[in-house]
């Protein structure tokens, strides 16, 4: 017997949003990864430093799948259940966890770290980065690229002007990276495939990552929720589509 669009609603609401951890969603939704790897990718160049910053490390999940970290190792978060979620996560690895804004200054001397790491940050302050890099130091990076989802950004809000479809384009923060005085030795871009199997997958998704559909409450978006959840219904699944692009800035020695 199919659940109700109540139940599936009061399912996905009672469950906890905080850190990175999308396990919940296992088979009721689906993404496709890119091909290059990042987590692979970025634990070699954790192997490889001697001091390293993983910045809004969320709940530190993917940080702390690295095999090894470097003699000095810190991440920042700003939102405190992450933080501590993280804190647990990470300190018996010996890597230090610090409570930290979303907006410039990083909480760190100039030419602190030989990497900088991060994964989807909400925001890229290119001039900070540049500030906390030793010189001939790395920025390793998977972003989020532009018109991330917008089939369900779309669903809900409505047609989107092109300025907010081209947000976060990976050759304007190139630019952005040039002008922090780094240089950009490789942009990797995908689009991939997202799939929604039920609409308590689409309320969780929304509730945890809250950029998508600014605002977004159950009760605000009743009445489209209860549309997609038909759609869902009659076609099996929703589709959109996830951009990621994988950067890499070094600054000179």
């Amino acid at each position: 017997m199919a659940r109700t669009f109540d139940d599936l609603v009061a399912e996905a609401g009672s469950v906890s949003v905080e850190g990175w951890d999308f396990s919940w969603l296992d088979g009721r939704a689906t993404e496709e990864r890119p091909s290059w790897g990042y987590q692979r990718l970025m634990s070699e160049r954790l192997a490889r430093a001697s001091a390293a910053l993983d910045v809004q490390t969320g709940g530190g999940e993917v940080l702390a799948e690295a095999t090894r970290f470097p003699p000095a190792m810190a991440a920042t978060e700003s939102w405190p259940p992450n933080a501590a979620k993280a804190t647990r996560l990470l300190h018996p690895r010996g890597a230090v966890v610090v409570a930290s804004p979303d907006e410039p200054p990083l909480p760190f001397a100039d030419a602190a770290f030989d990497l900088v790491t991060s994964r989807h940050p909400a925001s890229v302050w290119w001039d900070e980065i540049a500030r906390v890099l030793a010189p001939g130091g790395t920025y390793f990076a998977q972003h989020v690229g532009p018109a991330t989802a917008f089939e369900l950004v779309e669903f809900f809000l409505g047609p989107q002007p092109e300025e907010i479809r081209r947000r976060r384009h990976p050759d304007d923060e190139t630019r952005e990276a040039e002008a922090a005085g780094l240089q950009v030795v490789d942009v990797r871009s995908e689009r991939l495939r997202m799939e929604f199997f039920d609409i308590g997958a689409v309320v969780y998704f929304l509730s945890k990552v809250v950029w998508t559909v600014p605002g977004f409450t159950v009760e605000a978006y009743r009445d489209r929720l209860r549309d997609l959840h038909e759609r869902i219904r009659e076609d099996g699944t929703f589709v959109a589509h996830s951009s990621r692009f994988l950067i890499e800035a070094r600054k000179s020695g």
